[in-house]
């Protein structure tokens, strides 16, 4: 054992980031939000415990572990200023409102149509310091105004929504560290108004935007649909015209990652202009001789991520891949080896530096395991030695199995490293996502992406229409392929998440079996698999929306949603979390169960749950209220109670309940019942204070 440990001499600083992340993870689980004063504190305790312990020399274990104790303070404390750094207003609920500002971008496509990135100039009823910095809304078809036009619309604008469940996706926290403060819906299309010239940072933003929608356009244009819309996605980011039913045969497919500007594209784009950069070079013996033909071409990889971090609109996913990819090309220029365990933790530890978040964030969390996963297969991979004398073919048969090998084992590595995490977030396993992974690998390595990069450039001087051609080939066989998966019999498995803690402990086993080295590693596989052996808790007897709009009970086996045409999007990601998918047709135990209005739903004598609902933000009248009452045995009220009512027959659950505990859950105990609600876990933080955002301690 103490061989083992000593083994390990050379790559204890491969375990800095991870403590790093780790007290970034530990600062956003905390159910109460800490002073800057006292985490500054503990940092600079620790990093001088350690400096002390290392200058003393005789303890080299102990300083080790103080050492890492301090990245870990030093994480949590990167947490708590990007927290104070990002603190903006948040828009209260706001009906029929009148917006004024500049479209900033056009973003992905919500559940209703596309989504327009405002940076409001005036919101009726709102003052200057009470405006958000950014709102997000949604919009008609034909509401779709590009980048850097000033606009005026009316619209329903309500705070970041919370999480749809307990233990879910927050989309509260994620809005908090990208700025928007409100989201909404424009009630008619949006009208091109005059109003005064915007900062010159909003401004600079704005004419980058402009021309990324320029580019877009002409992509489009260029490509038609459905080509046109998904390489404008993998090019400029914007995704608001490829069709629902293409993205969601490639989710199925297991293959939408393309979709996302990642570090998939980072790799292409930046390797296919370093290669061609290198091999241009050597073509030209005069400049071969002269220059360092290897270091030229990673400045200029280096140069086409940077443009292509730029033209992409700089997404987070893609300042993390970028800031990953100039790590590599980086260590080219020093002399280092590009791909190692070192550089891919120096580039997490750059990243949680600027985006202490992200570490929450399924992206990065997906990103760094599967890369991590691939360079410790990298490490261990043989390598042995060939024959000189074999003959040409024999040659090349041996290189074709090499490849189909290392493709398999990349694919199940890649693969088995974030399955945790596309269970727990997702709830989704593309069950032929790996046989459509390494067909499309080399379709979008050496014709899409390629095309795509060169075409883009070329097409800014109309130039670039036999590119396009070529990576709009590519996109159709890449749809087909889609298809073909998406639609083969079991394609998807909907598997239920573990309890939150298990995430966490999976991610530090599959860090274990990557950076240790030696038997010692395969300690780390039971911690791996704790997201798929974690017992599952047993699925809810009800589910209640944070608004207390919708509502399911668990009967017949599965569950049955009251309202199966209001809050669809927060009810599936509820079912997801508990292995179920909501169904494609009519319930049929729904309407033996239940019988429902425009407004309100009562159970009827075959209901194995009675609960009634109340969706009007206002109490409902008496003799309505009666009904309810006298039907149910937990009664949901969106609005609160009306002046005299009660139901003491019922366990009754108001407006009030939902604005201070969001989402429910509710398991039956003995003659009553026992509850989890969603802000319980979330805790008292920035993110979770709403529209009565106050000052952050400290």
């Amino acid at each position: 054992m103490l061989e083992q440990v000593q083994a390990q001499a050379d790559r204890w600083s491969l375990w800095t980031p991870v403590a790093f992340g780790s007290g970034c993870g530990l600062y956003f689980g905390l159910m109460r939000e800490p002073t800057l004063a006292l985490l500054a504190g503990i940092a600079a305790a620790l990093i001088f415990g350690a400096l002390l312990l290392r200058r003393w020399g005789r303890a080299p274990v102990a300083a080790g572990v103080v050492l890492l104790c301090a990245f870990g303070a030093a994480g949590t404390l990167a947490g708590k200023i990007q927290t104070i750094d990002m603190a903006g207003p948040v828009a209260p609920a706001l009906a029929g409102v009148t917006v004024e500002g500049w479209v900033v971008d056009v973003a992905s496509r919500g559940a209703t149509g596309p989504r327009l990135l405002v940076a409001p100039v005036y919101i009726r009823g709102l003052p200057s310091w009470r405006t958000p910095k950014r709102v997000r809304v949604t919009v008609k078809e034909d509401g779709v105004i590009g980048p850097g036009t000033p606009i005026r619309f009316i619209a329903l604008l309500n705070p970041p929504p919370a999480p749809a469940s307990p233990g879910a996706f927050d989309f509260a926290r994620s809005a908090y560290f990208t700025g928007v403060g409100g989201v909404g819906l424009a009630l008619k299309p949006p009208v091109v108004i005059d109003l005064p010239p915007p900062p010159w940072r909003l401004q600079v933003q704005l004419e980058i935007n402009r021309m990324r929608w320029g580019l877009t356009q002409r992509i489009i244009q260029a490509m038609g649909q459905p080509a046109g819309g998904i390489a404008a996605a993998m090019i400029t980011g914007h995704d608001y015209s490829i069709a629902q039913s293409d993205t969601n045969e490639m989710r199925n497919a297991g293959i939408s990652h393309i979709l996302s500007i990642s570090g998939v594209h980072m790799a292409i784009v930046g390797g296919f202009i370093f290669f061609a950069a290198r091999l241009l070079i050597a073509a030209w013996p005069w400049l071969a001789v002269r220059v360092n033909g290897k270091k030229w071409a990673a400045v200029a990889g280096l140069a086409a991520i940077l443009i292509y971090l730029v033209v992409s609109g700089w997404p987070p996913p893609a300042q993390r891949s970028a800031v990953t990819a100039s790590v590599a090309f980086g260590a080219i220029l020093l002399d280092r080896r590009a791909i190692s365990l070192r550089g891919l933790g120096l580039s997490a530890l750059i990243v949680l530096l600027l985006q202490p978040e992200a570490v929450v964030e399924p992206g990065f969390q997906m990103s760094y395991a599967a890369t991590a996963a691939l360079v410790a297969l990298a490490e261990i991979w043989p390598h042995p030695r060939r024959p000189i004398n074999t003959p040409l073919v024999l040659r090349l048969l041996q290189k074709a199995k090499d490849w189909l090998i290392a493709g398999i084992a990349v694919g199940i590595v890649a693969g088995a490293a974030t399955a945790p995490f596309a269970i727990q977030h997702f709830n989704r396993v593309s069950v032929y996502g790996l046989g459509a992974n390494l067909l499309l690998e080399p379709l979008s390595s050496f014709v899409i992406m390629p095309a795509l990069a060169l075409g883009a450039v070329l097409q800014l001087f109309g130039a670039g229409g036999p590119l396009l051609a070529m990576a709009g080939w590519g996109i159709h066989q890449m749809l087909s392929l889609a298809h073909m998966a998406a639609d083969a019999p079991g394609a998807i498995r909907t598997i239920s998440s573990a309890p939150t803690i298990a995430l966490p402990i999976a991610f530090i086993g599959i860090l274990w079996l990557c950076l240790w080295r030696g038997p010692l590693r395969w300690l780390g596989l039971p911690l791996a698999l704790a997201v798929n052996l974690w017992p599952r808790l047993p699925t809810p007897a009800i589910w209640i929306a944070s608004n207390g709009a919708n509502a399911a009970v668990f009967a017949d086996a599965h569950p049955v949603l009251l309202r199966p045409a209001t809050g669809l999007f927060a009810a599936q990601l509820w079912m997801r979390r508990y292995g179920y998918e909501l169904p494609m047709d009519a319930d049929p135990s729904h309407d033996r169960m239940f019988a429902c209005d425009r407004r309100s739903c009562t159970p009827s004598a075959d209901a194995q749950v009675r609960l009634a609902l109340w969706a009007g933000t206002k109490p409902p009248k008496t003799e309505a209220f009666q009904a309810l009452c006298g039907s149910a045995e937990v009664l949901v009220l969106r609005s609160p109670l009306g002046e005299g009512q009660s139901c003491p027959s019922a366990r009754v659950l108001t407006a009030e309940d939902f604005a201070h505990g969001g989402s429910v859950e509710m398991w039956r105990a003995g003659q009553g019942w026992r509850y989890r609600w969603a802000n319980d876990e979330r805790g008292r933080r920035p993110w979770t204070a709403g529209p009565s955002l106050g000052d952050s301690d400290g």
